[in-house]
């Protein structure tokens, strides 16, 4: 049995066309054969276009009417930020700062396709300093390294270019530890994170910002996030903010 593929249809029917007498029948399968060309170039390109990750977060339900509530706020300039996911969100910076006028822009499940989206509340707040954190869900829904650290340079570089004055420091990927009860084990990529963490200074290098690597704080002896910080091996409780804000103010970053 012969199989016949586009190509040999389209061969076959151009010989054809040859082999028609009349001018006209051969302009009619002249633009079939274009068509069916066009067709399957265009087919093929879409296939090749598709996206080949999810830009949505894990709980958009959550994202919408939080992103609404932060742009319903007084615009209040030269405030300290920190923007992120759920990590950030849970944090009481105020009260870890001694800082009552701290802005928490922490929204859970937020990738850094989310933050790119709400930048704009961020720059028309002028902040004083923003802390960055963001790219865990990034790598829990199989977002390439280079495109979670490629959007945290196109997250640095529009606010940069939006708020100049603005301190920014990028804060490395937080460590993980699957063996904790409870652990969400969609986010058990733990190479992901020290990719990230590793290629992140090298590409903000150029920018103004800073990049902090807070990964080693809360280590254990297994190199992994410790138990005793941690809420499910991703979150980090109470104390683990303590060691983290501490650190930040040692630095004098804070």
């Amino acid at each position: 049995m012969v199989k016949y593929t586009l190509c040999n249809v389209l061969v076959i029917t151009v010989s054809f066309i040859f082999n028609v007498k009349t001018a006209y029948m051969k302009k009619i399968l002249l633009f079939v054969v274009l068509f069916s060309g066009l067709f399957a170039f265009s087919s093929k390109a879409q296939l090749t276009n598709q996206k080949l990750f999810d830009t949505i977060g894990f709980i958009p339900e959550h994202y919408a009417p939080r992103a609404a509530k932060f742009q319903a706020e007084p615009i209040v300039t030269g405030r300290i930020i920190f923007l992120g996911n759920s990590i950030t969100e849970i944090g009481n910076w105020g009260k870890l700062t001694g800082d009552t006028t701290v802005i928490n822009r922490g929204i859970g499940g937020d990738i850094t396709f989310g933050v790119l989206k709400r930048l704009d509340d961020i720059i028309v707040r002028q902040p004083s300093k923003v802390f960055l954190l963001i790219g865990i869900n990034d790598i829990g829904k199989d977002i390439p390294d280079t495109v979670i650290a490629d959007n945290i340079r196109k997250i640095v570089t529009r606010i940069s270019q939006g708020s100049p004055s603005t301190k920014i420091y990028v804060q490395s990927i937080l460590p993980l530890n699957p063996d904790v009860p409870n652990f969400p084990q969609h986010y058990d990529k733990e190479a992901h994170v020290l990719h990230v963490d590793a290629i992140l200074p090298a590409i903000l290098a150029p920018l103004n910002c800073t990049f902090v690597n807070i990964f080693p704080l809360l280590l254990d002896s297994k190199q992994r996030l410790d138990a005793r910080y941690t809420l499910d091996g991703l979150h980090v409780n109470q104390k683990g903010y303590e060691i983290w804000v501490d650190y930040l103010k040692k630095q004098g970053y804070l």
